[in-house]
């Protein structure tokens, strides 16, 4: 027997509780894994609360991410004793996921874990940390480098925004942290902000243009402030969006690309090919300090996922929360 978090509907509404499960109770997967963590993201936030149609079939184990080390495998590509790493592939929304201290998954969702991480610090960085190392490659890959002027960061104090914040400064980009919350400013200038503005200043409504100010953004919020962050974009800049905690509308015009030559880069981590994610595992390796990864991350158990759940869909969480199915 385990313990696995487990969701389901209830009258139209979801009720999420812990459980002991057997592994006949698993979905029939390639690979058995011991999960040593998970995290809490805010689609797995939107999935717990029962706030978004993020889940359709209950019951169902969430949880978009996890590490641990496999049991047993029907798969070539690993063995028993390997440490793997899953993130995305719709885990945790159409298939059981990581808030469980077992897990079958399919060999092809699996990546090994880079080398120099651990698990737990892999999940530090989680999903959240894999997307903005992908927004960060889409602006170097749109020839945006640290000569080319300030990166702009929405929801910078957020589990996207902080890695974010973070790679960039490591690379040696000028960043510019966008917040609603003034007590996180110290914590987003310890990661690397070089300037923190409101997000109020951004999420007022913009012209077609105005004044350039950006060389490059990354965006997790959507709606206005993104079609702000297009309106202020320096000529040729590129936006890499990855999110949308502020609305899936998007105000604006088609001006900034046709009359500034901007780029609006869509990344998802989800469907992301598996070259590509060990790609930026590596890098996230490479270049996030350790000590970093500890400071934006805080630890809980399954007991406690609900209420961080309520937290981070209210936009009241701080950096990653890394979840331990075995505390």
């Amino acid at each position: 027997m385990f313990k696995a978090l487990v969701l389901e509907q209830v009258e139209g509404k979801t009720e999420a509780a812990v459980r002991q499960l057997e592994v006949s109770d698993l979905p029939e997967e390639d690979v058995l894994v011991a999960v040593e963590y998970s995290s809490l993201n805010y689609k797995d936030g939107l999935a717990v609360t029962g706030t978004g149609k993020i889940i359709r079939n209950f019951p169902m184990v969430p949880g978009i991410d996890l590490a641990g080390k496999v049991i047993e495998s029907g798969s070539k590509e690993f063995s028993p004793g390997d440490s793997v790493v899953m993130t995305g592939w719709s885990v945790g929304e159409r298939y059981w996921g990581g808030y469980s201290q077992q897990a079958k998954m399919k060999a092809e969702w699996l990546v090994p874990l880079a080398e120099g991480l651990s698990s737990l610090q892999a999940m530090a960085i989680g999903t959240a940390g894999l997307t903005s190392m992908l927004c960060v490659m889409a602006l170097e890959e749109g020839g945006i480098t640290p000569d080319k002027g300030e990166i702009i960061v929405s929801g910078a104090a957020g589990g996207v925004g902080s890695v974010a914040v973070s790679l960039l400064h490591k690379l040696g980009y000028q960043v510019v942290a966008v917040t609603g919350r003034e007590s996180t400013h110290a914590y987003l200038r310890e990661l690397g902000a070089s300037r923190i503005i409101s997000r109020d200043e951004m999420t007022e409504a913009a012209r077609p243009l105005e004044g350039q100010r950006w060389a490059g953004g990354i965006d997790t919020v959507g709606d206005s402030l993104l079609a702000r962050i297009l309106a202020e974009m320096d000529y040729s800049g590129v936006v890499a969006a990855c999110g949308l905690a502020g609305g899936f509308k998007l105000p604006t015009t088609v001006m900034p690309f046709i009359l500034r030559n901007v780029r609006l880069q869509g990344v998802d981590s989800v469907n992301c090919p598996k070259e590509r994610r060990i790609e930026a595992w590596k890098r996230l390796s490479e270049l996030l300090p350790k000590e970093q990864i500890d400071q934006i991350s805080e630890v809980i158990s399954l007991e406690q996922v609900a209420d961080a759940a309520e937290s981070i869909v209210s936009g009241k969480v701080r950096g990653r929360l890394i979840v331990d199915p075995n505390r």
